[in-house]
Formats: structure tokens, C-alpha cells, sequence
């Protein structure tokens, strides 16, 4: 059984939500990736002979215009020697007012290095 939100107005804002965690997730992963790729000095080309897929499709991946798999981000863990972890936490409260009451969806095993020069980091 699927819960509907009632009313347009209402489904409207929950797609929104969902379109901008989605935005948010990318953002994230993508980051993620390319920090890692310059850890292991790996060229894209060089990541998609790890993964065995073509470099065509690494830049599909690095773009963030796709919903990716897990079974991708699987891939690209064990192709970069790493591994994703990610938690769910509840929403932060905020008073009236705030306009952004979110927290990452994701979190990485990744050591807390300087990643202010990725594009949409946080």
C-alpha cells in the first residue's frame, strides 16, 4: 500500500523535497568520487578500466544527471579500494523562519580532508 499525499499542492511539495535530496545525494556521491579518484591519482579513463565499463560511461557518472544504482556505487567503491557508508538521521528542527532544515543523507568513510575545491561541496 502507497500513502498519496492529498491535493496537488501538496504532492507538488513532496516531489520538490524529493527533487532536491536527490540534487543534494548527487552532489554528494559525486563529490565523493572525484576526491577519491585524486587520492588514487586515477584518470577517468584509468577508473573505467578498473570498473571495466567504458570512460563514456564514467562521465555519465560523474556528470550527476543519473538516478545511480547501488550496484554502481558498489562498482565504484571496489574499483577505488573504498567503501560507501551511508545513515539515515532524522531531520533537524528549525524555528520558523530557516529555510534549510536538512542533513546529509549520505556519510562516507572517508578521512575529513579539505574538499572546498569540488564543485557543490557544502
Amino acid at each position: 500500500m502507497r500513502l498519496r499525499p492529498e491535493g496537488s499542492s501538496t504532492r507538488q511539495a513532496l516531489e520538490a523535497r524529493i527533487d532536491e535530496e536527490l540534487s543534494q545525494m548527487i552532489t554528494q556521491v559525486t563529490n565523493e568520487i572525484n576526491w577519491r579518484m585524486r587520492q588514487h591519482k586515477l584518470t577517468r579513463a584509468e577508473l573505467a578500466s578498473h570498473m571495466d565499463v567504458s570512460p563514456g560511461r564514467v562521465s555519465q557518472i560523474l556528470s550527476g544527471g543519473e538516478n545511480l544504482t547501488l550496484r554502481t556505487l558498489a562498482g565504484l567503491a571496489v574499483a577505488l579500494d573504498s567503501r560507501f557508508e551511508i545513515a539515515l538521521r532524522e531531520l533537524e528542527r528549525v524555528t520558523p523562519g530557516e529555510s534549510d532544515r536538512r542533513l546529509p543523507a549520505l556519510e562516507y568513510s572517508a578521512a575529513e580532508h579539505d574538499r572546498s575545491s569540488l564543485p557543490g561541496n557544502l
